[in-house]
């Protein structure tokens, strides 16, 4: 009895598995170290040191090819109050016209082509066609339609878009998960009910992919055109004409911005697809 006593006492008495009391405790979530901090920025600084060595040596002269510091000078002061920055802000609001108008008629309509299969493939082929046009080839078109205006350059920009847009949000309802189509209809749903709780909801993912994609064409539609449309004003009539004068460290300025606002513009998109489509994947 003392010995089946003093087993039970001593048996209450041990500590707990120390490996049991490891693999119950949730890992943290493990660190970025410094270095994987620093990872984004090896690569710009790595552009900007063969760039300098390269007109340092000689390679390309400094009239082709400016140095870097020289450059990003240039780019400050202009987006400080410079004139840059009112070409930059023009740019900026012919894109945004033109990726308004394509989000607020694609994301609809490729919903509700999406939804009645039949329908999206009827048109498939003049979608798929124009979306692999060049935008760029429908310059012409667009002049005798709009004329030389701002509404030209808007426009074009605003066709390339929308068949971005309409292509990625019908393939996101035709694509929908099965099972929650499915499990919407045992529950007995209507199909007013599966598209609007459905069909909608699983569409926003590929939707937000279409639509940063969009802006993205759009502002390169819209810089083109800013170009070789009749323009006076916008990133890509400034970089032409710096080009003509042989303004070198003006247009490398602004070929710089225009690259700052489309890596920014898709930033954001990337941010707010995060936040709002934050159950993708599930």
């Amino acid at each position: 009895m003392m010995a089946d006593s003093t087993t039970t006492t001593t048996s209450a008495a041990a500590p707990a598995n120390p490996w049991a009391q490891a693999a119950a405790t949730p890992a943290a979530p493990p660190r970025k170290s410094s270095w994987g901090k620093a990872l984004p920025f090896i690569g710009p600084v790595l552009l900007f040191i063969v760039w300098d060595l390269t007109v340092r040596f000689g390679a390309i002269k400094a009239i082709l090819l400016p140095p870097p510091a020289e450059t990003v000078t240039t780019l400050i002061n202009g987006l400080a109050g410079g004139p840059l920055l009112k070409d930059f802000v023009v740019t900026l609001w012919r894109t945004a016209q033109a990726f308004l108008i394509a989000a607020v008629v694609g994301v609809p309509l490729g919903v509700v082509l999406g939804s009645a299969e039949k329908a999206y493939r009827s048109v498939e082929f003049l979608i798929d066609f124009f979306r692999s046009t060049p935008s760029s080839a429908l310059i012409p078109l667009f002049l005798m339609i709009f004329g030389v205006s701002d509404i030209n350059k808007v426009a074009i920009a605003a066709f390339g878009a929308l068949l971005i847009v309409v292509f990625n949000s019908a393939y996101g309802v035709i694509n929908a998960r099965k099972q929650r189509v499915m499990a919407a209809k045992v529950m007995g749903a209507s199909r007013w009910q599966i598209f609007k709780d459905v069909l909608v909801w699983e569409s926003l993912q590929p939707s937000f992919v279409g639509l940063r994609s969009a802006v993205s064409m759009s502002l390169v539609i819209v810089i083109v055109a800013e170009m070789f449309i009749g323009s006076d004003s916008g990133l890509g009539n400034r970089i032409i004409n710096s080009q003509q004068v042989m303004n070198v460290r003006d247009m490398y300025a602004s070929i710089l911005s225009a690259g700052v606002l489309g890596y920014a513009l898709n930033i954001l998109f990337l941010v707010a697809e995060r936040r709002i489509v934050h159950w993708s994947g599930r």
